[in-house]
């Protein structure tokens, strides 16, 4: 049963930027009500498409520099990483379908 991908910014180059399959990057924090809603989508998404997408997660409190990196300024911020790079990114919560089409992206 797969699971979204816990980062850290110590693992986010190897895991994202390095990565040959796409990554959509969940920007997340445990004080955010959008983001504790959402959780259970980005579940049911590593589980339906981890072969095709990898998906993972990353606490903005706990790993400061990637948000820094990538300018997340509200939560939940989702990215779509392609060949390292940021394809396209959504701010604040996104159904199952937002999220699927911002994966055909």
């Amino acid at each position: 049963m797969a699971k979204p991908l816990a980062l850290a910014d110590n693992s986010f180059e190897n895991e994202v930027i390095a990565s040959k399959q796409p990554v959509l990057v969940d920007f997340w924090a445990s004080w955010c009500p959008p983001c504790k809603m959402v959780e259970p989508t980005i579940g049911e998404l590593a589980q339906e498409i981890s072969d095709k997408v990898k998906i993972t997660k990353i606490n903005v409190d706990q790993n400061p520099k990637s948000a820094s990196d990538y300018n997340i300024m509200g939560v939940p911020t989702f990215i779509l990483f392609k060949d390292g790079k940021e394809v396209t990114r959504r701010v604040g919560a996104q159904s199952k379908a937002q999220l699927l089409d911002m994966l055909e992206t």
